[in-house]
């Protein structure tokens, strides 16, 4: 249960119901953010902690906290001091640029990962992306492959789709940049798996790689050598940027 909007609701005299109508939710849903301890994506959360005069991080604590994701939270914060990130992934829509159903989508693939925590961590998601909006916002080039675009992610094609044209719309701000590697061609180094490069405003760097079971933050200087030339190879392989943003729109029709 989540004590602390329990209490502020009581103090403000909301219930779920009323809670519900004034921030455009279903009441079963504000239900389960107090019985169940979910948490709503971040304009909802926003929406919450006004009608209640609270802080968000008053009622819900920063995602990046949970106690079973200890070995992300170094990457969480270099996160939000990069100024830049070179990002590859060989089969999904990277993280900072998913939308929040497909997030879930991935999420919840399998049945793998229990419903309150899918939506932690989607809520987490979209938070994290607040970074492309920061007065400065990070620098993002996007190297992914044309299998993200044509492999359906979730039950319904309307999540591809919107997630596609999302996408599209990203990579057409001046401050994100996404490629894309053609089907057609061969094997290249960056299907070894995906990684991304930050830097820093003080000029440092460090990576990040993931697999089934947890990410590693890379700060060895063979080691970011090494993925540089990964990266310098993959974009080597991609589509200019304005023909990588026609052929996700293309695609994106496909799934309407």
């Amino acid at each position: 249960m989540n004590e602390t909007l329990r209490l502020a609701m009581a103090d403000k005299g909301e219930t779920a119901q009323s809670l519900a109508e004034k921030v455009g939710v279903d009441p079963k849903t504000a239900g389960r953010w107090v019985a169940d301890g979910r948490t709503p994506h971040p304009g909802t959360r926003a929406a919450v902690a006004a009608v209640l005069g609270r802080q968000p991080k008053e009622l819900w604590p920063e995602p990046f906290r949970r106690r079973d994701l200890p070995w992300f939270r170094e990457w969480a914060e270099l996160e939000r001091r990069a100024s830049s990130f070179r990002w590859y992934e060989p089969l999904l829509v990277p993280g900072l640029l998913q939308t929040e159903a497909y997030a879930r989508a991935v999420l919840a693939t399998g049945g793998l990962v229990a419903p309150a925590e899918v939506e932690e961590i989607v809520a987490a998601r979209l938070d994290r992306q607040r970074v492309l909006e920061r007065e400065v916002p990070l620098q993002l080039v996007a190297v992914i492959d044309e299998v993200v675009l044509r492999r359906r992610v979730g039950g319904d094609q309307a999540v591809m789709a919107g997630q596609l044209t999302h996408l599209a719309d990203l990579g057409e701000r001046e401050n994100v940049q996404v490629r894309v590697i053609p089907a057609e061609n061969p094997w290249h180094t960056g299907l070894a798996g995906p990684f991304v490069l930050a830097r820093t405003a003080d000029g440092s760097e460090a990576a990040y790689l993931d697999n089934q079971l947890r990410g590693q933050v890379v700060t060895e200087r063979a080691d970011l050598a090494s993925l540089g030339a990964r990266w310098e190879s993959v974009t080597g392989e991609a589509l200019p940027r304005r023909r990588s943003i026609e052929l996700i729109r293309e695609v994106a029709t496909t799934w309407s």
